[in-house]
This record gives structure tokens, C-alpha cells and sequence, in this order.
């Protein structure tokens, strides 16, 4: 679909609609604490950045706020776009047949492919028809069709409506006992294009929103390994969708062992040194277990390169930086007295102003540590 008619179809729904952060017509609608209703991907981008406010309301918000599913909005927004644009499926084919096409076993690939294409596009917003997916039996067909290696085209498409399938909480479960997770990790390993393997990662993480599935996904053979590797051998994008979908898994404690026992660290360290911030993120739930702080304290130079994302990093770095100081200052009296020498409690001192409650109560913690560890600055 265009840009210019997404904004005229954007345009002509109620304000109700759209998120109060993008302005988009919401496809996830989550209520916060506050009352106040976002789409989920705008509402978490603000919660990762560090605030706890309500972007309308101001008010302050509980340590981990709560997401709770607007079932009713999403449900009118669907129906609304049922009743006023009937002809966005019909002048393409009518999804019934969409359906029928891609579950047939008669369809050839380069059917599916056109049927995966308009269903791509409609499922994304339309609740009702990723709900008629997953009841007419159609995952199996788009699992199928994610394991046709020899037609790249029908693999990415196949790849980005099973993410649309894996909006809704309830179907997360559900894709992983059809056996997603097998075919999306066959692609992260081994598929042809940057954009099938960056997919493969996305889909993982979508997947482990839900906390069964983090364990699931870890547990399964070569899962995290296929992540680090993508981590290590990727391009840009493909790097970035990795070590978010390692972040999302390694929330889940047996994973971070895991993730340690691929040699996650070392790649991790040279990816943040390399650029990729994100990296840091993973770094700090590492350091929670005992291997991981292990790991890092063996590798020369890292205490300088947390100073570095600490300096210029994101206010989401630099909260993640001091986090992973926190770790490993605390098990090793070595790192405390390195990042003493380079200056770090001073900063500390400094992000105790800082705008991010995350970053100062990090700050104050790691002052706190330099003190109880008897390495007095």
C-alpha cells in the first residue's frame, strides 16, 4: 500500500482511533494505568526509553506498568473498517478465496504468493481476519510456505504475515504448538535473503512476548545459537532484530545461561563496540547470572566501552551501561577499582540529575556499590 493512501484511509478514521503517540490507526490498542488507551509498539517504545509517565496525562507509573489489552476498541476499529472500506479485499479478491488460495493443495507457489501478499497487507490492521486465519486452518499453509527455500519472494512474504498472525496475545501460543518455531528458526540459520533472516528474528521476538513461549524458544536447538550467529554474521538490520529478540528471550533467567554457554558475551562486547547499543541491553541481563558476569570480566576493555555508551549513548544505553556496572562491580572488586579509576562514580554523580528515573536510580545504586564494596572513591 502506498504512503499516500495509508495517510488517506488514516485520515478518515474517528481520532479515537489512532495512537496518541503516532497518530496511527492502532492495530494493538493497550490501556495504561493511567485510562488512557496507545498502540502497544508506541506505548512500549516510551516505557523502554526509561519514562514512567503517562505521555497525556503526566502522571507518574508503577516500576513495570501494566498493558492491558483493549479488546473492545480493537474490536471497533475492526469493525469500522469492516463496514466502511469492504472494497480494500474485494477489489483485490475476496479473503475467503485469499484463504481458500493459500490453504489449497492445488495452489501453486506463485498463487500463494499473490494470496500472502493481500493478506499481508489487510492483516495487519483487520483483527477479524487474522482471527478467520488462525480458525480456518491457514497457519499450516503459511508454515509450509516459510519452508519453501527455493522461492525467496513467498518465504518473505510468508515470514511477515505469520508477524501479523503474532499481534494477537492469544495466538502467540497457539503459532508455537503448530510448530513455528521450527520453520522461523530453519530461516534465521539458513534463509537466502538479509530480509527473510531479519524477519525470522522480529517473529521470535513478537513470539516471546508471552512468558511460556521465552522458555520454549530457549529450550529449542540452535534458537539462541541461530540469534548469536545472525549477531555475529549479519548486516545492519539483521544484527539490530537479533539482539532484540536475544533481549526478549533473555528476560527468561535459564536463558541467559544459554546465551552465555553460545559465547553470546564476546560477540555482544564487539557488537557494542562496533555501534550497535542494543547490544548493551543483553548485556546487562547477562550480567545477572553468574557465568555471564564471569564472562565479562575476562574481556579486557569492557569496563571502557560502558563509559563509552555512557558518554554518548541513548538514554536507554546509558541506563542498560549502568546496569551491567552494577552487575559486575558488585561480584568483582577488580571492575569496581577499574571503573573508579576511569571516572565513573563522577558520572554517576552527574546522571543523578538525569531526566530518565531508570538512569538515576541506576546511578544511585552503582554510587551505592562503590561505597558497600570498600572502594571508597
Amino acid at each position: 500500500m502506498s504512503t499516500a493512501a495509508t495517510t488517506t484511509t488514516a485520515t478518515i478514521f474517528p481520532d479515537d482511533f489512532k495512537c496518541p503517540i503516532s497518530l496511527e490507526i492502532m492495530s494493538d490498542p493497550v490501556i495504561l494505568s493511567s485510562g488512557h488507551t496507545f498502540d502497544r509498539s508506541s506505548i512500549q517504545r516510551w516505557l523502554d526509553k526509561g519514562h514512567r509517565t503517562c505521555p497525556i496525562t503526566k502522571l507518574p507509573l508503577s516500576d513495570n506498568p501494566s498493558l492491558i489489552p483493549n479488546h473492545a476498541l480493537r474490536s471497533l476499529i475492526s469493525n469500522y473498517t469492516a463496514s466502511n472500506f469492504p472494497k480494500s479485499i474485494q477489489n483485490r479478491q475476496d479473503s475467503e478465496t485469499l484463504i481458500l488460495n493459500l490453504t489449497s493443495k492445488k495452489s501453486s507457489p506463485e498463487v500463494k504468493l499473490v494470496s500472502i501478499e493481500q493478506l499481508c497487507v489487510v492483516s495487519k490492521r483487520d483483527f477479524e481476519l487474522r482471527k478467520r486465519l488462525t480458525e480456518s486452518g491457514a497457519v499450516a499453509a503459511v508454515l509450509n510456505c516459510v519452508g519453501m527455500k527455493d522461492f525467496v519472494q513467498l518465504v518473505e512474504k510468508a515470514l511477515k504475515l505469520l508477524l501479523n498472525l503474532s499481534l494477537d496475545d492469544d495466538n502467540k501460543v497457539g503459532l508455537v504448538a503448530e510448530g513455528a518455531i521450527s520453520n522461523v528458526v530453519d530461516v534465521l540459520c539458513n534463509g537466502e535473503s538479509a530480509d527473510c533472516r531479519a524477519t525470522a528474528a522480529t517473529v521470535l521476538t513478537s513470539l516471546a512476548v508471552v512468558e511460556v513461549n521465552k522458555a520454549t524458544i530457549g529450550a529449542y536447538p540452535f534458537a539462541i545459537r541461530g540469534l548469536i550467529g545472525l549477531l555475529r554474521e549479519g548486516g545492519g538490520r539483521e544484527r539490530k532484530e537479533a539482539a532484540t529478540a536475544l533481549y526478549a528471550l533473555c528476560s527468561f533467567p535459564d536463558n541467559r545461561r544459554r546465551a552465555v554457554e553460545c559465547g553470546a558475551v564476546e560477540i555482544l562486547v564487539n557488537s557494542l563496540s562496533s555501534g550497535l547499543e542494543r547490544a548493551v541491553e543483553v548485556l546487562g541481563l547477562l550480567a545477572k547470572c553468574k557465568r555471564g558476569r564471569e564472562e565479562m570480566t575476562r574481556f579486557n576493555g569492557l569496563v571502557k566501552i560502558l563509559i563509552h555508551v555512557m558518554s554518548s549513548g541513548t538514554s536507554r544505553g546509558v541506563q542498560y551501561a549502568l546496569l551491567t556496572l552494577n552487575s559486575l562491580c558488585s561480584s568483582s572488586e577488580t571492575v569496581c577499582m577499574e571503573a573508579l579509576k576511569e571516572g565513573v562514580f563522577e558520572m554517576c554523580l552527574r546522571f543523578l540529575e538525569d531526566d530518565n528515573e531508570k538512569v538515576r536510580r541506576n546511578a544511585s545504586s552503582l554510587i551505592k556499590v562503590f561505597g558497600g564494596a570498600g572502594c571508597n572513591p
